[in-house]
């Protein structure tokens, strides 16, 4: 029996009291979030917007199975937010169509979720008609039984069926008309939302990744902005296994989805942190940078500094790996070198010294 099933559906049941502490984390790990992004400049804002949203979209794609080109998806969202960069590239119809689902609904997240506008998003992520070698209903309901399988042919197992295909437009209407009415926490909604879509799965295809597109716009209506800073999607993710476990276990449930709602919030709080400790290292490397602002630095002293203050950055910094980096001698790495530490720059690596002489930077 699934959950649609039941005579009460969709009259959810959950435990309030037991979220209470789970939604209050939430909401003070955004304002820490919020707080520190309004310390970054405008260049470091802008990258953390693009990079966030870069983030949103590829592994929503990417949790059911559809691989995107990243420096695609990022030079379209930075040409749709007017973000200049130097290294953008050419990007497909189809890349676009994704960006311009994503784009209208953070930045128009508190406009009405129409029946019209879901269709339009649905057309986006198929602009071509096709779900691979198939051709699908875009921009409108699905007129089919559904069912979630895995499995190779001959050992298919179904996970879930779907309401009825007949049931979908009323399912659908009762669906919008609460989302656009109801005032519950924005972060309950989230969740609630997230799971009422997808087990009502209206479209063909692509429910998936409209019903996360829902999430993200509630995101947006909470933080009272349409600059993303911490992306659900990469998080659901990394738990994809358990994503798709507590979707079927709630899925065949009753309507008492107190779990679902603790492993959602759980999510959107890992991805809040996880986005906290990023803006923490920019943070750094952006104090540290001005701090050393009217230092008169050469180019290959400023190209490494900026290696190191990287999140990518590994190992140790010695001349060697300097001359690499560069492309210089290791005569001249030296000179950097010793002229950041006159400087007060950089200092020797305790515990290192002779030929293994590592560096670090001074009171960072």
């Amino acid at each position: 029996m699934y959950i649609y099933e039941y005579a009460e559906w969709p009259l959810f049941k959950f435990d309030l009291e037991k979220l209470s502490i789970f939604l209050e984390q939430c909401h003070f790990e955004q304002g820490k979030l919020l707080s520190k992004m309004e310390l970054l400049g405008l260049t470091e804002k802008e990258e953390k917007v693009l990079s966030t949203i870069t983030s949103d979209i590829i592994k929503s794609s990417e949790i059911e199975g559809y691989i995107l080109n990243k420096e695609q998806v990022r030079s379209s969202i930075a040409r749709r937010l007017g973000i200049n960069r130097s290294n953008l590239v050419l990007s497909d119809r189809n890349i676009d169509s994704i960006v311009e689902m994503m784009i209208d609904a953070i930045h128009n997240y508190d406009k009405p979720l129409k029946e019209k506008r879901l269709f339009g998003w649905h057309a986006c992520l198929f602009p071509n008609g096709y779900s691979g070698m198939y051709k699908i209903d875009v921009g409108q309901y699905r007129k089919n039984r559904m069912q979630v399988v895995s499995g190779g042919i001959g050992h298919e197992k179904v996970h879930y069926e779907a309401p009825d295909f007949k049931n979908v437009p009323a399912e659908m209407k009762r669906f919008l008309d609460w989302f656009n009415n109801d005032t519950c926490d924005l972060y309950l909604k989230a969740a609630i939302a997230h799971l009422w879509f997808v087990t009502i799965h209206p479209f063909d295809d692509g429910n998936g990744r409209i019903a996360r597109t829902i999430s993200d716009m509630l995101l947006c209506k909470s933080d009272k902005s349409s600059l993303r800073f911490y992306s659900l999607s990469a998080q659901i993710m990394k738990e994809k296994n358990s994503y798709y476990d507590i979707l079927e276990n709630t899925q065949k449930g009753n309507l008492e989805i107190t779990q679902w709602i603790m492993w959602f919030l759980n999510c959107i709080l890992s991805s809040i942190k996880e986005s906290q400790n990023q803006t923490d290292s920019v943070l750094k490397k952006f104090n540290f940078l001005n701090s050393i602002e009217n230092v008169l630095i050469n180019d290959r002293q400023r190209l490494i500094l900026n290696k190191i203050l990287s999140p990518e950055w590994f190992g140790v910094l010695n001349t060697s790996k300097w001359a690499k980096i560069a492309k210089c001698s290791t005569d001249t790495a030296l000179r950097d070198i010793t002229d950041l530490i006159s400087k007060g720059i950089l200092e020797k690596e305790k515990k290192s010294g002779g030929r293994s002489t590592n560096y670090v930077l001074k009171n960072l």
